[in-house]
């Protein structure tokens, strides 16, 4: 190794090291940033409010950054306080909102309405104020009942080169991040289900993070599950989630559902002569979690499955694609970022994933499928991220012609 190259480890390795260091202040910084920002731009910014309401909207933000922090480790840490999960939650989202549009406005608006030479300075604060407020009510409504409401089926037909004839048209639907929590969603999750057995599966997929919690905490949301349908199986692989709230328990909970957990093994999918190997692995956090054989081992999961033959692979996570395209696999499902859930966090996921929604390419043979998820994960919207139950078709480039199925 030369001395340029030697050096270049060496600020390469420094550089990471404060990176790692900046990562530990994050989560002190993020909620200051969530409500300080806000705060200033809708008080402070030159709108010259009476001082009671400079005051009073000063204190209802401060209480925010004290209240916010602490339901959310009450109700997602050690204690597991439900009602304090729901407030931590719902503020968590709200102070995304309100501070995406305060900056989005405050940086936007306000210059548009000088160039427009609308009122004075404090005229155009007072602007961006009521809009800001009025475009975080608005959002923050419609996310709410877009998180709620029962996912709309968003169908695909996906060509893979490798299918056989016999298996074209096989009808392939996905669920994932139902993430049943604090919020009860019972009766929503019996809906979700009943639309499911709407779709005639012939294979029904899970792809992890069934809830937030432990199997028997969510067992009654998790119940309707049982009543799902398909012709061929209903399989199911491990989240990141499942490795906070006893792994082991979700994964007995979905066999006795009748859901088979695909833990690093596959399983054969027979149709028309032709022959499909649906496989799946452990989330790649499974390892670290210290829960015994739990790992995520795509070897593991193909021994023994003929290489002629198509791969379909459950992953929890888009970045295990990387190791299912060396691996051969023609299609993976995965779930995990949501969608971004609240717009404009999706690029924040992208930092961490290789995609965030729908379909696209890795190599020359491995396509990856993203589900924008079909619950949602702690703060109870989505904004520009809706949720989805997802129909896949496969489709064979050696399929008759004839009418597409329905």
């Amino acid at each position: 190794m030369t001395d340029t190259s030697e050096a270049r480890s060496a600020d390469g390795a420094a550089h990471a090291t404060r990176l790692r260091s900046l990562m530990r202040y994050i989560p002190l910084i993020a909620p200051v940033l969530l409500w300080a920002v806000p705060c200033w731009v809708l008080l402070h910014a030159g709108q010259d409010w009476p001082l009671p309401v400079a005051v009073g909207g000063s204190a209802l933000f401060a209480l925010g950054l004290a209240v916010m922090p602490i339901a959310m480790v009450r109700g997602h840490g050690r204690r597991q306080q439900d009602r304090a999960a729901v407030v931590g939650d719902t503020l968590l989202g709200a102070s995304w909102v309100l501070f995406t549009w305060s900056v989005l406005l405050g940086v936007l608006l306000y210059p548009a309405l000088g160039a427009a030479d609308v009122g004075d300075g404090q005229d155009r604060s007072r602007i961006v104020t009521w809009g800001v407020l009025g475009v975080t009510a608005a959002l923050l409504a419609w996310g709410y009942a877009e998180a709620r409401r029962v996912p709309r089926v968003r169908r695909i037909d996906v060509p893979l080169p490798r299918l056989g004839a016999g298996l074209d048209g096989t009808r392939v639907v996905l669920v994932t991040d139902t993430h049943y929590g604090p919020l009860d969603r019972a009766r929503w999750s019996e809906r979700v289900c009943e639309k499911v057995n709407t779709l005639e599966a012939d294979l029904v997929c899970h792809t992890g993070d069934i809830a937030d919690g432990t199997a028997a905490r969510r067992r009654a949301q998790a119940a309707p599950l049982g009543t799902v349908r398909a012709t061929r199986a209903r399989v199911y692989v491990t989240g990141n989630h499942e490795y906070y709230s006893e792994a082991q328990g979700w994964v007995d909970l979905m066999g006795e559902l009748g859901w088979e957990p695909l833990r690093n093994r596959h399983i054969l999918l027979e149709r028309g002569g032709d022959t499909l190997v649906v496989a799946g692995v452990d989330d790649v956090t499974a390892e670290s979690s210290g829960l015994a054989g739990h790992r995520a081992h795509l070897a593991g999961a193909l021994d023994g499955a003929d290489p002629a033959l198509p791969v379909l692979l459950l992953a929890h996570q888009p970045k295990f694609i990387d190791r299912a395209a060396e691996g051969g696999v023609d299609l993976q499902l995965s779930g995990h970022t949501h969608g971004g859930q609240i717009w404009p966090f999706h690029h924040l996921v992208r930092m961490d994933q290789p995609a965030v929604a729908g379909l696209c390419r890795h190599g020359a043979r491995t396509l990856l499928y993203t589900s924008r998820g079909t619950g949602f994960w702690g703060p109870p919207f989505r904004v520009f991220a809706p949720s989805e139950i997802t129909l896949l078709v496969l489709r064979s480039p050696q399929r008759s012609p004839g009418p597409p199925a329905p």
